[in-house]
């Protein structure tokens, strides 16, 4: 989804009584929040609508509902909040979220607003996630879904569902990547200070963040590995500049970072390979080597794999001179 100033993705944030002001913040800042620059300028058109002209917030706040829900009707991409009284949402909420779905919108569900599109029918036999204390209620009320209560979100193409409050984030900066390229995300990420996204597949919960102060743990290990990443790098190497064991270093790690060694190193050299695409001229055989992957045809399989495309469709799709050739 290529989107211009004059014909940016339309996002709908639906909202309704109870509404989490926490994620209606996020949704705010990430899509619609016009700073007036080139990244602002490149990114969606936000509409608030609701099934009632007025709703009351979870902080007892009272809010006018900008549009009714006719506004779903031309959205690229609808987002249902958290919903904490599922027995008060208007059963037209449901309705607009069927016939939203039926003509093949992208719905988003942040933390409890799986919920909502599991009360409306749209999760029955799919994977889907929320926040890890509702998980098993979730899966009681609705058991043919397949609750993975271990992710910070879940992209199954036409519907995405993320964990607790924090994830929201997360999976809002993933439809940005999706829709404008990881740059485009990562730029955003750094104006609300806060780290790139996060992948999907790593824990909901993480005993500690990963380290930023060079005290820490395993920050100078870190920044080793991502000034390498165009040189093999194992395992071992890591734990030997951590001074631990290997077995120690996956461990502590995998607790520290909610994801293991092998795989953060990956994300790592996909985020660059995808920059490179996104950002240089290089050979897809270049991208690869200066990524860490041995060759090209390593670097398509982990696109096809973890990204489900090439690197030369990425590149068509998200290097700023690709249309004009």
């Amino acid at each position: 989804m290529r989107a211009n100033a004059a014909n940016r993705p339309r996002v709908a944030l639906v909202v309704y009584d109870g509404l989490a002001m926490f994620e209606f913040g996020v949704v705010c800042e990430v899509f619609g929040v016009d700073q007036g620059d080139e990244l602002s300028a490149a990114r969606y058109e936000l509409v608030v609508c609701g099934a009632r002209a007025s709703i009351t917030t979870d902080l007892g706040l009272r809010m006018q509902v900008p549009e009714r829900l006719a506004a779903l009707r031309t959205a690229d991409t609808i987002i249902v909040p958290p919903c904490e009284r599922l027995d008060r949402l208007p059963s037209a909420v449901l309705s607009a979220l069927r016939e939203a779905h039926a003509r093949g919108t992208r719905l988003v569900a942040l933390c409890t607003g799986a919920f909502v599109l599991a009360a409306a029918g749209l999760l029955d036999g799919r994977r889907a996630t929320t926040h890890w204390s509702e998980c098993d209620q979730l899966r009681a009320l609705h058991p043919t879904i397949d609750v993975d209560p271990s992710v910070l979100y879940i992209d199954e193409g036409d519907i995405l569902t993320s964990a607790g409050s924090t994830a929201s984030i997360d999976l809002c900066l993933h439809l940005v990547a999706l829709d404008h390229g990881t740059e485009v995300a990562n730029q955003l990420a750094r104006r609300l200070v806060i780290a790139p996204h996060r992948e999907g597949g790593q824990a909901q919960y993480i005993e500690t963040p990963l380290p930023t102060h060079p005290d820490d743990l395993f920050a100078e290990t870190i920044a080793w590995a991502q000034g390498h990443l165009d040189r093999p790098v194992s395992i071992e190497q890591l734990a030997s500049r951590a001074a631990m064991s290997k077995r120690t270093f996956a461990r502590r790690f995998a607790a520290t970072a909610g994801t293991t060694p092998y795989q953060w190193l990956l994300t790592q050299r996909l985020r660059r390979a995808q920059r490179l695409l996104e950002a240089t001229d290089l050979p897809v055989e270049s991208v690869a080597l200066q990524s860490g992957f041995s060759d090209a045809t390593t670097l398509r399989k982990h696109f096809a794999r973890h990204l489900h495309t090439n690197p030369t469709a990425y590149r068509r799709s998200f290097h700023p001179l690709a249309g004009a050739r």
